[in-house]
């Protein structure tokens, strides 16, 4: 046989093998254009079906590598031992980054990030004084002087707290922590609770002690949600201004909610912190993962999901006093996933492209594919988008009001759920969850 023909035919043998292993490995890039059209159409379960037989080897020397990992993190205990000291590359940088163990349980990636099991395993940080304060997604409470940083290990130490117990003395359960906030000495859970196989969000607060927390009801959106979803249900807290604070909330998978201003689901509102009273900030939002106010431009700025596709960052302008409306479910840059099409959102007309055409408020920027975007900082006109799926940090140029571009992204390899800026040295802490760990990132 002709020796090129031969060559051909291996090839041929070849691009197959290498695609079927990059779509059901764990190590491909989630953005990579060439891999999300081979996983458009490669049916999931045929691919499955490959790795779990034709690639058990090297799937077995995949998950030994991790058990490996996982080992060296149960054995250290508290202690928050570096095990990556080095650095990232993109195209145009190469910025310093750090790994630290944290103490929590690892994600199980075997069910699918959006397994409702998985949001125990959603951990969160703050920067408190001179500690890092972390909570795992099961309510644990930890701390580490912000110096550690700067050493091989962090020293953790936990902090008992009675947030679970507060729970279940309602006759509650604990389903997902969304997110940690600290103020004026005052630390702020967001939690989702289950009741009777209902959800809802909830805000708990305690004062600042390194001993002991003592978490009180602060705010109660007192809407329960059937199924008991604990996936779309937003929950970032963030600073506003002098009497209030920010929250966001999810749709809870409640389509007509969104748009219902009588109902506080798929929207962000500010919640006086004195009295807990709430004033609605704006509407029309999916699952919003991120908020950041820029009080000199008074505009809140908004990270959420869209469905499969379409992830948006949304500016409200507060200047002239109205309720802004960013569309959803109405309108979305993403498409619906493969068992709901034709049905709810053909049937109700939702999903149309364009925002502005129907009366709302079209996004600064939207990602499609999606990137599962989560928290967003803005630092010298910058935006710093962290993500789940595409297991980066995006940054982008504020130009104007209305528009943003993309100038570099940061390729972590893990997914990112939380992130924060520590002005003191001009770094990023963030949380990682492929194994749960402590990031130090510095942009040079």
């Amino acid at each position: 046989m002709n020796k090129k023909i031969i060559i051909f035919l291996i090839i041929l043998t070849i691009i197959p093998v290498v695609s079927f292993w990059n779509i059901v490995s764990g190590g491909y890039d989630k953005q990579n254009k060439t891999i999300l059209f081979l996983k458009e159409v490669i049916p999931l379960p045929l691919a499955r079906k490959i790795r779990d037989t034709v690639f058990f080897i090297p799937k077995l020397k995949d998950r030994n590598e991790f058990l490996e990992v996982q080992l060296s993190k149960f054995e250290q205990g508290l202690e928050g031992n570096i095990f990556f000291d080095g650095t990232v590359k993109t195209k145009k940088n190469e910025y310093s980054f750090k790994k630290f163990f944290l103490p929590f349980p690892s994600l199980d990636l075997t069910l699918g990030a959006n397994a409702e099991k998985n949001s125990l395993r959603a951990h969160y940080l703050e920067i408190i004084d001179d500690k890092i304060f972390v909570i795992s997604g099961e309510g644990k409470t930890i701390f580490f002087d912000k110096k550690n940083i700067l050493k091989k290990k962090l020293n953790q130490k936990e902090i008992k707290n009675n947030l679970k117990n507060k729970i279940e003395t309602k006759g509650n359960l604990l389903a997902a922590i969304r997110d940690m906030y600290y103020e004026n000495n005052f630390i702020y859970l967001s939690v989702v609770e289950l009741i009777d196989n209902k959800s809802t969000l909830n805000i708990y607060r305690a004062e600042k002690n390194l001993t002991f927390l003592n978490f009180k009801i602060f705010f109660e959106t007192k809407e329960y949600h059937d199924k008991g979803n604990v996936l779309q249900t937003g929950g970032r807290i963030e600073k506003f201004n002098n009497e209030e604070i920010l929250l966001s909330i999810g749709f809870f998978d409640k389509y007509e909610k969104a748009q219902d201003e009588s109902s506080i689901v798929g929207k962000i509102i500010s919640i006086n912190k004195e009295n807990s009273n709430f004033t609605l900030r704006s509407k029309g939002h999916r699952n919003p993962q991120g908020l950041f106010y820029w009080d000199e431009k008074k505009i809140i700025i908004n990270s959420e999901h869209g469905p499969k596709g379409g992830d948006e960052i949304n500016f409200n302008n507060l200047s002239d006093g109205s309720i802004k409306d960013f569309g959803w479910p109405v309108s979305s840059y993403g498409e619906p996933y493969g068992k709901f099409a034709g049905s709810i959102f053909e049937k109700r007309g939702y999903l149309k492209k364009s925002h502005s055409d129907y009366g709302f408020v079209e996004p600064i920027k939207y990602f499609t594919p999606s990137i599962a975007i989560s928290e967003i900082f803005l630092n010298k006109n910058k935006i710093f988008a962290s993500s789940l799926r595409a297991e980066s940090i995006y940054i982008l140029k504020v130009l104007n009001n209305s528009k943003v571009e993309i100038i570099e992204r940061v390729n972590l390899k893990s997914r990112i759920r939380d992130l924060k800026y520590d002005n003191e040295n001009d770094l990023f802490f963030v949380i990682l969850e492929n194994t749960p760990s402590f990031g130090v990132l510095k942009f040079n």
